[in-house]
């Protein structure tokens, strides 16, 4: 059984970027709205994770990835370049688990590790969005993140479809202080 490991990166490689695109893809030819059409993630994939890289190296996000024997299997990101007025928030974004690695609890573990580096950077609110009764929504509200609500026809699957999507947030002050009370 391949043990996973989760580090946060603050510079990508071209190697880093070849498997966190490995990992988009795998999850876009597996059906998931992660932002790109099925036509054509492989041409904008190596650009994205390029973007991201700049951003990471700029401090404006953070990014985790799990790591397996296999290589990269899973991802999650922070976005930290928010209005001046949102100093304490984040949003966490491309939550992505390769199949291979899927049913193991990789999924809690990326967004628990998020939430950790959210906490450790100041940040207070997390907000994220997923496919309403997606895998992923499933998975944030059984981590107890709330839901907010759902938006109809707000993406395409990779495949054209439309779906709706649902908002979660989580209050790390609040997931702090429930977490220090069960400590004690």
């Amino acid at each position: 059984m391949n043990q996973q490991r989760i580090e946060r990166l603050v510079e990508l490689s071209d190697e880093h970027i070849q498997g966190l695109s490995d990992v988009l893809a795998d999850c876009v030819e597996g059906g998931a709205s992660v932002g790109f059409m099925s036509h054509s993630y492989r041409d904008r994939a190596v650009e994205f994770w390029t973007r991201v890289a700049q951003a990471v190296a700029a401090g404006k996000r953070a990014l985790l990835i799990a790591r397996d024997d296999v290589g990269i299997c899973g991802t999650v990101q922070l976005i930290f370049d928010l209005p001046e007025n949102q100093p304490h928030r984040a949003d966490l974004v491309k939550m992505l688990v390769h199949r291979r690695a899927r049913r193991r609890g990789l999924g809690a573990e990326l967004i628990r590790a998020a939430e950790s580096v959210a906490h450790d950077c100041g940040k207070t609110l997390l907000v994220l969005d997923a496919v309403t009764d997606g895998d992923a929504a499933r998975l944030y509200e059984r981590l107890n993140w709330v839901r907010v609500g759902d938006i109809p026809n707000f993406a395409l699957m990779p495949d054209g479809s439309p779906c709706s999507t649902t908002y979660y947030y989580r209050d790390l002050g609040e997931s702090v202080a429930q977490s220090d009370r069960r400590t004690q």
